[in-house]
């Protein structure tokens, strides 16, 4: 069943009609403790939702459709290991990653699957911890200095995002580079940069055969034997993979290949083996705190009533404003460098998960929407990008702002500079700016009355666009695992509503499957293609295979 099914779906559907022509600011102005109202706190992070167009009413109907969904069960279903991934028939355990120290077994299939998690991450930490105090070393007896991510897709934006939001915590003695593209520029930049002698690779692939992931490892391979030979593969190369045996073809030593089950998506894995290049970046203790903050909104997820939920509350605010109020898009907006690629992570989380038009069931839908285009940009740079269309343009666009209230660089008045940015931003959002307040602005500049008609339909603002602020004492690796773990389970929350798989993503397959054919007729000397194309396709692949002779 999806959230129009539900006997509440219609009430809301009104109220959405009855608020329609209310402002936001408005509700303030009636309401002096609509902050209060409006903003939950968990540890250090606030969740301010208040410049929505919601009251009390707005929430309580969409807990109850949440009620009529089941949702309390189909929470407890995805932690007790139940295969809510049914295309694939799969649990969803990511959190499992997490639970440590664990608060008791997680079975599935009758395995209590802690005892291997546990043992991997111990084992994890043992290598993380000879990389870092150098007692690992290269094939000619050096130190390892720069560490060589190779993935793609969750194993790829994962690491990246949170080995650059935690730079502060990082070993000093180590750098990190991650390479996704099979273009092959971009290991080649990296590369460029390295000596053999001093650096890792961490080829993160779960099958040992993704095909974008297993072409750039092979260029490592081919690098590090060119330079130091056959045997010193072992002493340069590690692997985050569940296919051993390929992984030890490669050359890898089977004691540095660190396995995960099929009950974890690669959007969600970083908790576990993927997480490598950040537990060798920060160290065990932090890891485990990044860890503990994500655990932390497992526990809250999993037992706080939905209108004191965090992740629930966030999904009704996206759900609300995209179904009932023509929100066509979300963007995320850290003011924090370090947090420069969290939304880029962030569009892997939410569009792979639920960017999709067929219900669980198989149905296509077809009278609502699902997911929202989601982009970001980080702090002051976005303003001077897009917030032009933010402000002023024609469609209305949910914002998520994230703002750290220390900086890990003090410095003048920065850090204040760029909190007042962030928080006018939500006001300029909420309230905009009438026509009588631009025409006394412009009188006061001394403008004529002709000149006040011709710039007064382009410096009104209408307010009225939607924003949540998250206000985030520090970024800590406590902190960051708990964001990323609101967003995760808001992703979640959201599947369940529009009634979507959030665990499957089949919409990667094709284009990869199509790949295939066009490289082979790329590779081919004939002038006669092997496959039966369109003109425009066969069209194109002759035209690269006469561009490249």
């Amino acid at each position: 069943m999806n959230f129009e099914e539900t006997q509440s779906y219609n009430q809301l559907k009104k109220h959405a009609v009855f608020l329609s022509d209310t402002k936001i600011k408005n509700l303030f102005a009636t309401d002096t403790n609509r902050f209060a109202k409006f903003s939950r706190c968990l540890g250090d992070i606030v969740f301010d939702f208040s410049k929505n167009l919601i009251d009390e009413k707005t929430l309580e109907l969409l807990s109850k459709i949440a009620d009529q969904l089941h949702l309390s069960e189909r929470i407890n279903d995805m932690f007790d290991g139940v295969k809510i991934n049914t295309t694939e028939g799969r649990a969803v355990l990511h959190t499992a990653l997490r639970n440590i120290p664990s608060s008791g077994p997680i079975n599935l299939d009758g395995k209590n699957i802690m005892d291997d998690i546990e043992i991997t991450l111990a084992n994890m930490c043992k290598f993380s911890d000879s990389v870092r105090d150098g007692s690992f070393r290269g094939a000619k007896g050096d130190r390892i200095l720069d560490v060589v991510n190779i993935g793609i897709g969750g194993s790829y934006l994962g690491p990246l995002m949170a080995v650059e939001a935690l730079r502060p915590y990082k070993n000093p003695l180590i750098n990190f580079h991650f390479v996704s593209n099979v273009d092959g520029t971009d290991i080649s930049e990296v590369i460029k940069k390295l000596s053999p002698e001093t650096t890792l690779f961490i080829v993160a692939s779960k099958t040992f055969t993704t095909d974008e992931t297993m072409t750039n490892a092979e260029t490592a391979r081919n690098w590090i034997v060119e330079n130091l030979g056959d045997n010193a593969i072992a002493h340069h190369f590690c692997a985050v993979s569940s296919n051993v045996d390929l992984a030890v073809k490669f050359g890898i030593s089977p004691e540095n290949i660190f396995g995960f089950g099929n009950y974890v998506g690669g959007r969600y894995s970083m908790w576990g083996p993927i997480g490598l290049p950040l537990l060798i970046s920060i160290g065990t203790e932090n890891f485990k705190s990044f860890l503990a903050g994500a655990k932390s909104v497992d526990d809250h997820f999993r037992s706080a009533p939905f209108l004191d939920n965090i992740p629930v509350l966030m999904a009704f605010i996206s759900i609300w404003n995209i179904n009932f109020l023509g929100v066509t898009a979300e963007t995320i907006l850290p003011y924090d460098n370090y947090l420069k690629y969290l939304p880029l992570y962030l569009q892997q989380l939410v569009m792979e998960s639920n960017g999709k038009s067929i219900t669980r069931q198989g149905e296509r839908i077809r009278n609502y929407k699902t997911c929202p285009v989601l982009f970001g940009e980080v702090g002051t740079n976005g303003q001077h990008s897009f917030y032009q269309l933010l402000h002023q343009g024609t469609e209305r666009i949910l914002c998520d702002f994230i703002l750290p209230v220390l900086s890990h660089n003090e410095t003048g008045f920065h850090q204040q500079k760029l909190l007042a940015n962030g928080i006018a931003q939500t006001e300029a959002l909420m309230k905009g700016k009438s026509e009588d307040e631009v025409i006394s602005e412009l009188k006061a500049q001394g403008l004529n009355d002709m000149e006040i008609a011709r710039l007064l339909p382009f410096k009104v603002f209408d307010g009225n666009r939607p924003s949540n602020t998250f206000l985030v004492r520090e970024i800590t690796p406590y902190t960051l695992g708990a964001l990323v773990a609101l967003y995760e389970h808001k992703t979640f929350v959201e599947g369940v509503f529009w009634n979507i798989n959030s665990f499957d993503q089949f919409g990667v397959e094709l284009g990869k499957q199509l790949a295939k054919r066009v490289l082979s007729d790329i590779q081919s000397d004939s002038p006669t293609l092997s496959h039966n194309y369109d003109s425009s396709t066969a069209g194109l692949i002759s035209m690269v295979k006469d561009l490249r002779k």
